[in-house]
């Protein structure tokens, strides 16, 4: 992660910031803007926790190098409500989970969210949620140096996804095609575009 942090300020010009651990999960995240409320989280393991009993999220245990591999969405309605709904569609986006971490200057973020789906039929396409609560948004206290300009999602049934999308009420210009599942970020870096 940290070799990952320093690639991006040095070839994007970006800050990165420390986010802080995920006290249980065996990780931890470092955070740079990419406009509005909108960022990109580094996540990794975190040396200064014990091995967790289960695999650390968003497959950081099979990693060998920096990846793309989910994207996070902020409904506007209650998780369980938007969950519910995405059922209806026949997509289990499963359980709503109670999370917190400590910022570097001791503020407490809490958090409620689901887990990334990430198997092979799945790919990421499909985006956690992600509700903030009273917390602020992290997006708040990191800087912006870079835009994210197009995510680009490709699904066998591209159909099911912008109805997933709508369900979420994600009112982002999100490219969505047909294809073998995955996911790409394009991004605006004061170095020039670059492609995740």
């Amino acid at each position: 992660m940290q070799a990952t942090a320093a690639r991006l300020r040095l070839d994007w010009e970006v800050d990165v910031e420390p986010g802080g651990s995920h006290v249980g999960r065996g990780t931890r995240n470092e955070l740079t803007g990419l406009g509005g409320a909108t960022y990109l989280e580094i996540v990794g393991p975190d040396p200064s926790q014990p091995e967790p009993e289960f695999p650390r999220p968003f497959g950081v245990d099979g990693l060998t190098d920096a990846t793309l591999v989910a994207w996070c969405a902020r409904p506007t309605r209650p998780l369980p409500e938007v969950v519910a709904a995405v059922a209806a569609l026949g997509i289990d986006l499963g359980s709503v989970a109670e999370m917190s971490r400590a910022r570097p200057d001791g503020v407490l973020l809490e958090w409620q969210l689901t887990f990334p789906m990430l198997g092979p039929d799945r790919g990421g396409v499909l985006p956690f949620l992600i509700d903030w609560q009273q917390s602020p948004h992290p997006s708040d206290s990191v800087p912006h140096h870079a835009t994210l300009h197009e995510l680009r999602l490709t699904h066998p049934d591209p159909d099911l996804v912008r109805a997933v999308l709508r369900e979420i009420g994600d009112d982002t210009d999100i490219r969505v095609t047909a294809g073998s599942p995955g996911l790409t970020a394009r991004i605006l870096t004061a170095s020039g575009e670059v492609s995740l």
